[in-house]
């Protein structure tokens, strides 16, 4: 439901203190930069009126938008046509506008929302899946779909503070109940032209609504978080509402989704890439560029992964020789490593709580040390949360939540606790560095708050920056000593790299080279040792999101090249406190702009 409106858009911008900040070539510029800032600002309000739940995500639900604090997105097939065709008419609307008398900053503004509307025109191609959002051909999936995202949303996003946050926060579970039927809508649609999810996809989220769907209604989140947080603020208690909405509508529609997949199921083929469905090579090209930004072919992209792999465990090798690990190829070796009882938390409560216990504390000690490399630091928290257990079977390992605009609700990093054998210490510390800080949570959270930015720069953006940006960040952490003492972090920083690289193949080899789900499994496991419990549910989430896994070495290879060209360029000028804020402040982009914006300020 997060995902029809996503507000990429609002990373249209480029590196100016706001549009009327930068500098033109005159006052016809000027005001053509002023025009082209009020078009991405009223694109903005109407997606954010479209899209409730990210509405109250930034805090933006209040005053004259109060009244989405009680609403939800539209699901419906018609508003999925709907938002297709505005992709075109919005792709029409600015290429209309065109690139006359823009200045230099405003041709850039231009060139990254062209970029965005046009794959968007591209997705509105393809009349099934997600709308709007990350490529996703299936509507509901174990990664995606209302019953996946809204209770965990209305839990730790959807405030109680009052009397009328109580009311907003029952209007929003009575519209929890009409998305899911309208999801179940678009799920017949989708299998009627033979959209159908893997077996294992059906699988996997059947088993999440079944125990969404098994649990006392007065027991599920959706009850106990309103009870617990209207008695902690003394309001009255209105539980028994809920109770008869999570029962009644809400029970009927998971009924209805879990009905239409049962019905699918016998014509599910066991095949994960997007090659089986209708247009599914095109769909994958479409992927490849929204979540990369780059025009790779898959073949490249392929081949890229293969060479950083060798490159990998060359590297690698080298370490856990160093460590008297000698027998076996760099993927036994490692898994032999990621087994050793030494390395790992007892997978109890008991155990799971030391894990957390143990990633604060990680956050707490690097914290410091960021002001040697950061100017800009940001103000927002960071809390480090279990993924809920009912939706972490199918849950990726790690995941980023931002705080909101105006500081109420700090970020938060999800970590999938479903096995702890699968995190041996060695590995947490650079997921730890990605999903927080100086990672997902720093970058987000720096943009966030650069109030001299406009909203639809400061907020959301495009996977391959994001996602480039936090893995390069686990090289900053390496580069200020949090490995100086700890050899096995240091294989671990490196296996998570590795880990990267191998997503390259693999999603590559699903969608393109026709790969089975366990020939990319095996692949996994024997190449990048991750355990294969999580190498599944890695693999099951590149099929039901084609592209994305390749948006993370990807972007971090031009950040990290980037980067090089200025040291070499500017050489005793290179200041990296200067590049990174260079690389942050601008809010997030493709890398193509990303490259304009880093070449042209060396160059300065």
């Amino acid at each position: 439901m997060f995902d029809r409106r996503t507000f990429l858009l609002a990373s249209a911008a480029f590196g100016c203190a706001g549009l009327s900040g930068c500098a033109t070539t005159g006052a016809h510029a000027g005001s053509r930069d002023q025009q082209l800032d009020a078009l991405l600002s009223r694109w903005f309000e109407e997606d954010l009126r479209e899209n409730p739940a990210f509405a109250t995500n930034l805090g933006m639900d209040v005053g004259e938008r109060a009244a989405l604090r009680g609403q939800l997105g539209d699901e419906s097939m018609a508003a999925a046509a709907e938002d297709r065709a505005e992709a075109v008419r919005r792709l029409e609307e600015l290429r209309a506008f065109g690139t006359r008398g823009l200045s230099e900053q405003g041709r850039l503004n231009y060139d990254i929302a062209e970029f965005r509307q046009s794959v968007d025109a591209e997705g509105a191609k393809f009349t099934f899946g997600e709308v709007g959002g990350r490529p996703a051909p299936y509507a509901v999936s174990q990664l995606g779909g209302a019953y996946y995202s809204v209770p965990d949303f209305l839990d730790t996003q959807h405030p109680i503070q009052t009397q009328e946050d109580v009311g907003f926060y029952l209007s929003r579970l009575e519209a929890f109940g009409r998305v899911l039927g309208q999801e179940a809508d678009r799920l017949r649609h989708d299998i009627s032209v033979g959209v159908i999810p893997p077996d294992f996809v059906i699988d996997k989220t059947l088993g999440n609504l079944q125990r969404l769907r098994r649990t006392r209604p007065s027991e599920t989140t959706l009850v106990r978080s309103l009870a617990r947080r209207s008695r902690e603020k003394g309001l009255p208690d209105r539980s028994e509402e809920a109770v008869r909405l999570v029962a009644g509508p809400i029970a009927d529609a998971i009924d209805r989704q879990m009905r239409e997949l049962q019905s699918a199921r016998p014509r599910a083929t066991h095949d994960a890439g997007v090659w089986r469905l209708p247009g599914g090579e095109a769909y994958y090209r479409y992927g490849l560029r929204y979540n990369t930004t780059t025009n790779y072919t898959p073949d490249e992209i392929h081949q890229i992964g293969l060479d950083q792999v060798r490159d990998l465990h060359g590297r690698i090798d080298t370490l856990l020789r160093a460590q008297g690990y000698t027998q076996g190829t760099v993927g036994d070796r490692l898994n032999a490593l990621n087994k050793e009882p030494r390395f790992l938390f007892a997978n109890t409560d008991a155990g799971r709580a030391e894990l957390l216990q143990w990633l604060n504390q990680q956050v707490r000690e690097i914290t410091p040390l960021l002001p040697r490399v950061f100017a800009s630091l940001p103000k927002a928290a960071v809390e480090i949360r279990r993924v809920p257990p009912t939706i972490e079977a199918g849950a990726p390992g790690g995941y980023y939540q931002a705080a909101s605009l105006d500081g109420s609700r700090p970020g938060a990093y999800y970590i999938n606790l479903k096995d702890t054998a699968e995190w041996p210490r060695h590995a947490l510390p650079t997921l730890t560095y990605h999903e927080a800080v100086p990672g997902h949570h720093f970058q987000n959270s720096v943009a966030r708050e650069a109030g001299e930015l406009p909203l639809y720069r400061r907020t959301r953006g495009f996977s391959a920056y994001g996602e480039g940006w936090a893995l390069y960040s686990e090289r900053v952490a390496d580069e200020l000593g949090v490995y100086a003492s700890d050899p096995f972090g240091r294989i671990g920083f490196l296996q998570s790299y590795l880990f990267r690289a191998v997503r390259l193949v693999v999603d590559t080899g699903l969608h393109h080279k026709r790969w089975s789900r366990e020939q990319a499994i095996r692949y996994m496991v024997e190449n990048s040792a991750r355990p294969e419990g999580s190498a599944v549910r890695e693999i099951e989430r590149y099929a039901v999101w084609p592209g994305q896994a390749c948006s993370y070495k990807l972007g971090e290879i031009v950040i990290s090249r980037l980067r090089s060209e200025s040291e070499q360029k500017m050489g005793g000028r290179f200041d990296i406190k200067r590049f990174h804020d260079v690389v942050l402040r601008g809010g997030s982009m493709p890398l193509t702009v990303l490259e304009r914006r880093v070449r042209g300020s060396a160059a300065a």
